[in-house]
């Protein structure tokens, strides 16, 4: 029974990480067409200014980033939920024909792996707490 539980943690690690890297890739692609022209009028409609389009793009290249360094997956996760967030609301509120689908369903998959990566952010914390 024991080799059947460590066979089913190894396979859910693996799909863990194939779900981490496909995540990476969509936000590193993601992020790159926020410093394109492209989303120049919708950040324009959203109201913020354009700063608002470089900040987003660099939280999506830096989660990006972080879902690969397995000390920091756990984390990367929640901080690109936390981007959702605010993808959906933008999207809902402030888009005259927003589409807050795709930023639902990616805020759902990052909330999963953040929390199957729970680990790693509280040994962050708990390195934390000790310096």
């Amino acid at each position: 029974m024991s080799d059947r539980v460590g066979t089913a943690r190894n396979v859910g690690n693996i799909v863990l990480w194939v779900v981490q890297i496909l995540l990476a890739a969509y936000f590193v692609y993601s992020g790159y067409l926020l410093f394109g022209d492209g989303t120049i009028r919708k950040f324009d409609e959203i109201g913020f200014g354009q700063w608002l389009r470089y900040l987003t793009g660099v939280l999506e290249i830096a989660g990006a980033v972080g879902l690969l360094i397995p000390r920091l997956c756990g984390l990367a996760a929640l901080g690109l939920a936390g981007v959702m967030v605010g993808a959906v609301g933008t999207e809902l509120f402030l888009v005259a024909k927003g589409g807050p689908v795709l930023p639902a369903e990616l805020l759902v998959v990052c909330l999963v792996v953040a929390f199957f990566r729970r680990d790693t952010i509280l040994a962050l914390l708990a390195g934390l707490r000790r310096s």
